[in-house]
């Protein structure tokens, strides 16, 4: 059974402007998605499953469909306020999204098989979907995962400050505790992150996560049940998000599983700002120059 990739693409885009999941970056005008499941393809997954929002599915169809036809099987989500509520009432003024755990959530019934799960707007790496890919056929199940670590001072922007989930390790590289950190950016030369006590610091070699996991398919029924808790306890709260690493601390403290760091020699890029387009676009035309990548990714 061959893996599968889940893009998280219905993200509302708010800080770059635009619809970067769409944006074009390569020679060929390939998007940064395009060259994860062009990875993905070559480490050996056999599915893309897209979670959007159902206003662009047309446009979304249109731009992926006729270049994957034949090459990979294709499904799409739908990320709704509503789904997977489970009798519960959305807050009435509520309009944020529930964030990147709900949106894997409702990809529960298109996602039969162990599953790697990633941003649309990140470039991650030939060498981390080998990596997931190798850990998905020899390793995940019930009881194991894993999570693809980049060193923070590789995943900055100079553009303003970004959100990360800053991992804690073991000696063995399981991950102890991973704590999203909203407001990561340098400051004379020190990575500092701001929260509602004040700033502080971190160490730049520190690994995160840039939303680059490897599950097992049967983290969606826990999920379920932790998301159903989580509205429950945040009704009151309409910009509270459920992010994976909740899910990732669910697993570790609650269901007696354990989650490797699997750490990558792959530079990670991507687009938070307009302003980062350009450094995105020449980092990628570096890697067509290296013929890590041909001019035309799908010919």
């Amino acid at each position: 059974m061959q893996p599968t990739l889940l893009i998280l693409a219905a993200g509302m885009a708010s800080r770059y402007g635009s619809m970067k999941q769409t944006e074009g970056f390569g020679p060929s005008g390939e998007t940064l998605m395009d060259y994860s499941i062009y990875d993905a393809i070559r480490a050996g997954f056999g599915k893309v499953v897209f979670i959007i929002r159902k206003d662009f599915a047309e446009s979304f169809k249109a731009s992926f469909e006729p270049k994957l036809k034949g090459k990979i099987k294709t499904e799409y989500v739908y990320q709704e306020m509503d789904s997977y509520l489970n009798g519960l009432e959305k807050p009435a003024d509520r309009t944020k999204p529930w964030g990147t755990g709900h949106a894997v959530l409702c990809a529960k019934d298109v996602v039969k098989e162990p599953f790697t799960v990633i941003n649309a707007d990140d470039y991650y790496g030939v060498d981390a979907f080998v990596k997931a890919a190798d850990f998905l056929n020899n390793q995940c199940d019930e009881k194991h995962y894993a999570i693809i670590g980049y060193e923070l001072e590789r995943t900055l922007s100079d553009h303003g400050s970004v959100s990360r989930g800053v991992c804690q390790v073991d000696d063995d590289y399981n991950l102890i505790s991973i704590k999203e950190r909203t407001k990561i950016y340098k400051e004379d030369g020190v990575i500092t992150y701001e929260d509602e006590t004040g700033k502080h610091t971190l160490l730049s070699d520190s690994s995160v996560s840039m939303n680059f996991w490897c599950f097992h398919q049967g983290l969606f029924d826990t999920t379920e049940q932790l998301f159903h808790d989580f509205v429950k306890a945040n009704t009151g709260n309409i910009k509270a998000e459920f992010f994976i690493p909740l899910m990732a601390e669910d697993f570790i403290n609650n269901q007696g599983g354990h989650i490797s760091v699997i750490p990558t020699s792959s530079h990670w890029f991507g687009v938070t700002y307009k302003e980062d387009a350009p450094v995105v676009k020449a980092s990628v035309d570096k890697l067509v120059a290296d013929e890590v990548y041909p001019p035309s990714l799908w010919g």
